[in-house]
């Protein structure tokens, strides 16, 4: 495993089969009805992994994604499973390096389409009215400014791209006939129940959910779960509600401090990332740790 104290890069887990290893998570069978998820601390902007890890990312993704799981567990199941970590790997010297980061969950058909959910006019959707006067080409009042609060949330679905290439927003017609107009109104109604939700709890402890992405897979019986992460500082916009306001990008407890310092290098966006400087590293670190004691208390 290429690892060092909190920091966890890659995993190499010699006792499982990989199945897959993306932007952020590496995935590993464990029978057919389970898979171990190892959430390491790769970061990515702009759909390109950076080549610097952020120490401890990995834990807080995990951790403020079960947190969030276990709070909206009535409104829909997640791919949580019952099987303990040391169940799946009794050895302690292989268990060790992935702990507070690895959680056995149930092998689910994931659908093909992301769900993101827009609080906030920001982002490429400020990007979108700016030039067109919609957001993914739902139409929006004129006059609206950069960060303001939109009247309604939008779901906005999007394609899921392979590794280095970019999601493509796509209408809800087209989310529809992808998986079928059933399960996409369960999954546009679902994503924005449990957005309000988090967004309304966040807000009582001081953090404005500006937008977010939400995944879903399928079981055997075609019952729709929530899967992959929910509602971390790596899937959603965290921005600090004491210095909000109108009319600027705010600051945040999320990679948006990585993107903007990407921004400011001659960099084209396209893989390799280039090599962050310790200070942008432990300055990520911190805003990811900080997010996560906010909102957990942990």
């Amino acid at each position: 495993m290429t690892t060092s104290h909190d920091t966890l890069f890659k995993s190499d887990i010699k006792s499982l089969q990989l199945i897959n290893s993306g932007k952020v998570r590496d995935i590993y069978a464990v029978d057919k009805q389970h898979m171990l998820i190892v959430t390491s601390d790769r970061i990515s902007a702009f759909d390109v992994v950076m080549p610097d890890p952020i120490p401890g990312k990995g834990k807080v993704l995990t951790a403020v994604s079960n947190f969030w799981f276990e709070r909206f567990k009535n409104l829909m199941p997640s791919h949580l499973s019952h099987l303990a970590l040391e169940q799946v790997l009794p050895d302690e010297r292989e268990r060790q390096p992935i702990v507070g980061r690895g959680i056995v969950v149930k092998r689910l058909k994931p659908l093909p389409v992301e769900a993101i959910i827009r609080g906030y006019l920001i982002g490429s959707g400020w990007k979108d009215y700016q030039t067109s006067g919609s957001v993914c080409g739902i139409r929006l009042p004129v006059g609206l400014q950069q960060a303001e609060k939109l009247a309604e949330p939008l779901f906005t679905p999007s394609t899921k791209a392979e590794l280095g290439a970019h999601d493509e927003n796509i209408s809800f017609e087209t989310a529809a006939g992808l998986m079928g107009r059933e399960i996409a109104e369960k999954v546009r109604d679902c994503s924005l129940q449990i957005y309000k939700k988090a967004a309304e709890y966040a807000l009582s402890r001081g953090i404005i959910i500006a937008d977010t992405k939400f995944e879903f897979g399928l079981d055997d019986n075609g019952v729709v779960h929530l899967i992959d992460e929910a509602l971390t500082p790596d899937s959603s916009r965290f921005w600090p509600a004491s210095s909000y306001q109108v009319g600027i990008s705010p600051p945040s407890f999320d990679k948006q401090y990585l993107r903007d310092y990407l921004e400011t290098l001659d960099w084209n966006k396209t893989a390799p990332g280039p090599k962050l400087p310790q200070h942008v590293i432990d300055s990520t670190a911190a805003k990811y740790r900080e997010a996560q004691t906010i909102l957990t208390g942990s």
